[in-house]
């Protein structure tokens, strides 16, 4: 089900968290709202579900604009941060545990739960208590508990925040499984670029309670909308040159005898390994010119012909057309 934000707003007295932003969302999308701590982003997801009331503008789920209608009318189903399972329950009951209050027969929920917990891969431990899961195994009872009452759109507040970076990658898989599987509209709110990229058909960067760029990770990377798009994802540098302001990809940038006419001399500040490729950072030795601090991703079997130590001088520049111009 499409999903459509009309100028929402929300204000908390004199504060705006959440200010006139316009979104839609396509129907069995992946969207994750992204940006740091204060952003606006759960506010938002909030917002969509019906668990924050809106100051301003409309959510419109499907054909129907929901106003304040209570989370239960909106077809939508939250995944907390907290995963919140009952711990005096098994797993089958604590995700069958809105079918009950729903009034279905014991039968039917059961039979309901136990198809949810198969596929988050969790049927052979149906019986067991939350205490006795680890994590993830708990983060996958609470996304079964999310789906079994068949919403339409399933939010997801910062759902593997809480897991070990081995285990995030895993269950990141299965969530994307599992939607394309399901075939539902996920709105994922993350403060990781990564995980954001690696998710979501659509990425919705925040900051300020403003959308700074809605638009696929591809474009989002390649083509940056803003300054603070191109920092916030990582990846880029960001230069100021007269009358404008452009972004350059880390890996585009080149040292040395290739430094090309936009060269400017620099002193190599850091150096990091990174496996596959190697981070050199670079003080430029003059900043007149709009170049601050730049980092330059070489991969390690050229780094290893032409190594390079703190202190060294190296010229750094880039090709002009990997330099993407920004609009703010």
């Amino acid at each position: 089900m499409n999903v459509e934000l009309i100028r929402l707003t929300k204000r908390y007295g004199e504060t705006t968290a959440v200010d006139a932003i316009d979104l839609k969302v396509p129907s069995g999308a992946y969207c994750c709202l992204l940006g740091p701590s204060g952003c606006g982003k759960t506010t938002t997801l909030r917002m969509i579900g019906g668990h924050e009331t809106v100051t301003g503008g409309e959510v419109v789920i499907g054909p129907r604009a929901v106003g304040n209608a209570p989370p239960a009318a909106r077809g939508t189903a939250m995944m907390f941060q907290s995963y919140a399972l009952f711990p005096h329950l098994n797993c089958r009951d604590n995700v069958a545990f809105s079918l009950k209050m729903r009034g279905l027969p014991k039968a039917e929920r059961h039979a309901r739960a136990s198809q949810m917990l198969d596929l988050v891969q969790m049927g052979h431990l149906a019986e067991r208590l939350p205490a006795q899961l680890s994590g993830g195994q708990q983060q996958r009872v609470a996304l079964a508990r999310a789906l079994v009452t068949g919403p339409k759109v399933l939010l997801l507040d910062e759902p593997l925040s809480a897991l070990d970076p081995f285990l995030r990658v895993k269950v990141r898989a299965e969530l994307k499984r599992i939607q394309a599987e399901l075939g539902l509209t996920f709105i994922h709110v993350t403060h990781s670029q990564e995980e954001a990229m690696a998710l979501s058909d659509l990425v919705v960067v925040m900051n300020g309670g403003r959308i700074e760029q809605a638009a696929d990770p591809r474009s989002v990377f390649e083509k940056p909308a803003t300054g603070f798009v191109a920092r916030f994802i990582g990846g880029h540098n960001v230069i100021r040159l007269p009358g404008s302001e452009i972004a350059v990809r880390a890996d585009r940038m080149r040292l040395g005898s290739e430094a090309g006419p936009e060269a400017v001399p620099a002193r190599v500040v850091s150096v990091e390994y990174q496996g596959t490729s190697v981070h050199v950072g670079l003080a430029p030795e003059r900043t007149d010119d709009g170049a601050g601090p730049l980092t330059a991703i070489i991969a390690d079997e050229a780094f290893a012909l032409r190594p390079l130590a703190l202190g060294d001088a190296i010229a750094v520049g880039w090709d002009a057309t990997a330099a993407h111009r920004l609009h703010g």
